[in-house]
């Protein structure tokens, strides 16, 4: 048995698991936090994506014990002081939710994918990196409607700060 130790959602935690525990187990099973779905175990759905470190993985490709020392963001860690993250607001504001299973995996592909290009999203590049996730419920339009809405809301925000 290994301990692992991180820090999720602004909170240290820790727990023991066996070596071969991925991360995506630990987080449901050790955290209880089963936002972040297991959908096919080989990287392909990103069902479950989650943020290490700052930058989105797909948690069912990490051991846990890889991951101890990290900070990890899940969706549930996104929403602050009952609020929803601009991007959650969007995939309710533009019914990208569908069924909800791919839905976590896709705010949290969203969410670093604005932070990573910012203003300068367009829908091709969003289609490009959604491929990563699959919906099974969508043609992907309002899904990809969500992401640059909440990119614009967001960026234009900064924007409107800077000047």
């Amino acid at each position: 048995m290994a301990i692992v130790k991180l820090t999720v959602n602004g909170r240290a935690v820790s727990g023991d698991c066996e070596e071969r525990t991925l991360l995506v187990h630990f987080i449901r099973e050790k955290l209880g936090l089963t936002g972040t779905h297991v959908g096919c175990d080989t990287t392909q759905c990103g069902a479950c994506v989650v943020h290490m470190d700052g930058k989105s993985v797909k948690s069912c490709s990490v051991l846990a014990v890889q991951a101890s020392g990290s900070t990890v963001t899940t969706i549930e860690g996104l929403a602050s002081d009952g609020e929803l993250h601009p991007v959650q607001a969007a995939f309710k504001e533009h019914h990208g939710l569908q069924c909800g299973f791919c839905t976590p995996g896709m705010v949290m592909t969203a969410v670093d994918m604005i932070s990573r290009h910012g203003g300068d999203l367009d829908e091709k590049t969003v289609r490009h990196e959604l491929d990563g996730n699959i919906c099974r419920c969508t043609g992907y339009h309002n899904i990809v409607k969500a992401v640059l809405s909440a990119n614009e809301q967001m960026n234009g925000a900064a924007n409107q700060a800077a000047e």
